[in-house]
């Protein structure tokens, strides 16, 4: 049977010089989304992850939303038509792609101001995985708000075959850095003094 004590000190042990590691702690940022500053036009951001589309999801978001159109939610119905089996409900493609795109182009957004030019290139089936980018196609200061700028992009979104399914524009309202003021002790979204405070690494 191992001593506890000797585990521990084993533990303790760097695998360079086998002493004890001796390291400062700190609050790291982690990634904080993008600022208006940050976009530049011509840019593409490949968003992290791509998601596998379920039955669940598909069934789920068109009760949610009632949605009566047979070709979401009848198997039957949807075998006899030229698709062979039920489609994903296109709303929730839409909504899936939006959401992979937050991380990169609208997690520092104020308000969303439009989706233009949407279009279905390819329907979706149960088990298909989705890819989104973006692309920045144009940015402006705001003519009524100091605090942010405004922002198009171009949305895409890819299968597991990098056939296109889904394309649109859309425009948020972005933060300038300034004004967001982000910090690694108060990230985005969390309210000031919770989790870890510089003062507890002292």
């Amino acid at each position: 049977m191992t001593d506890t004590n000797e585990t521990d000190e084993r533990n303790d042990e760097d695998t360079d010089g086998g002493e004890a590691a001796d390291h400062d702690r700190r609050l790291v940022e982690g990634w904080q989304g993008r600022y208006f500053e940050d976009f530049t036009v011509g840019d593409v951001y490949k968003h992290p992850y791509g998601r596998t589309v379920t039955e669940t999801d598909n069934v789920w978001f068109t009760n949610v939303t009632m949605n009566a159109n047979p070709m979401h939610f009848n198997e039957a119905y949807a075998a006899e038509t030229e698709f062979g089996e039920r489609l994903v409900d296109g709303t929730f493609v839409i909504a899936l792609a939006v959401g992979m795109s937050v991380v990169d182009v609208s997690a520092n957004a104020t308000a969303n101001l439009g989706y233009d030019d949407v279009r279905h290139h390819a329907p979706v089936f149960h088990g298909d995985t989705l890819f989104a980018e973006s692309e920045v196609l144009e940015k402006r200061e705001s003519e009524s708000r100091d605090h942010v700028g405004i922002v198009t992009t171009e949305l895409r979104a890819h299968n597991q075959d990098d056939e296109k399914v889904l394309s649109l524009e859309r425009t948020p309202m972005v933060l300038k850095r300034a004004h967001a003021r982000p910090s690694a002790a108060r990230p985005t979204g969390w309210p000031e003094g919770v989790g870890t405070q510089p003062e507890d690494l002292e």
